[in-house]
């Protein structure tokens, strides 16, 4: 075959746009029912063509299968991309958020909402797309909300190994006694109530110097 079948290009093209992990020929070939040997020799067509004409994109062989990857390089387009109207640092929202999950997790939307005593949602999104938090199943309640924790993503931000970790709760605590636990679940006059105690722990004052900190300086 020295020219390239333009509707097996195209259904070929089509379905390497959408997969998430590469395909292997043979089932290609058994998908579009052609042979694994004319599927093979397109593929290899293409990936020669995609790099003598300079596309953003590149065919490759990889872990048994065909998938389309980014061109090498335009690496800098995408990372600009990615990162356009993103700031360095997550907000004070995203890092209550973010230590709540932390401490809580597997935590849902609606308990982290509860202890911070604001809607949680956007801050949740954001650190999701930041890859920080994940959801991991959904709780045995009513409506079976999502449930969220850190991921591996967080650890490696805070150079620690695991949660376990992270310093204890303690290390926050304001001196003296704690507080009631809220009555009802009002965490927002308890929060409140530690907020004119001491200054929040995600603002980087702690009670050591060698515990990892929730703040924007490490979670860039």
């Amino acid at each position: 075959m020295s020219e390239l079948d333009p509707q097996l290009r195209l259904a070929l093209e089509a379905i390497l746009m959408v997969v998430e992990e590469p395909v292997p020929t043979h089932a290609l070939a058994q998908v579009l029912e052609v042979g694994e040997a004319q599927v093979s020799q397109t593929l290899r067509m293409l990936r020669r063509e995609y790099l003598d004409h300079g596309h953003g994109f590149v065919l490759r062989e990889v872990a048994g299968g065909w998938r389309l990857y980014t061109a090498p390089q335009a690496a800098a387009y995408v990372e600009k991309w990615v990162t356009h109207g993103r700031s360095g640092a997550l907000s004070r929202a995203a890092l209550e958020t973010l230590a709540i999950v932390a401490y809580k997790q597997p935590v849902t939307r609606a308990a982290i909402s509860e202890i911070r005593g604001v809607d949680a949602d956007g801050a949740v999104r954001t650190l999701l797309a930041r890859g920080l938090v994940e959801s991991v199943g959904r709780a045995d309640t009513p409506g079976q909300p999502v449930l969220y924790a850190t991921t591996t993503t967080f650890l490696e931000q805070l150079g620690i190994g695991s949660v376990d970790d992270l310093p204890a709760l303690g290390v926050f605590a304001p001196p003296g006694p704690p507080p009631d636990e809220p009555v009802g679940g009002d965490y927002k006059a308890a929060r409140r109530t530690l907020g004119r105690m001491t200054p929040s722990p995600i603002d980087g004052d702690v009670a050591t110097d060698d515990a990892p900190v929730l703040d924007a300086e490490h979670l860039r």
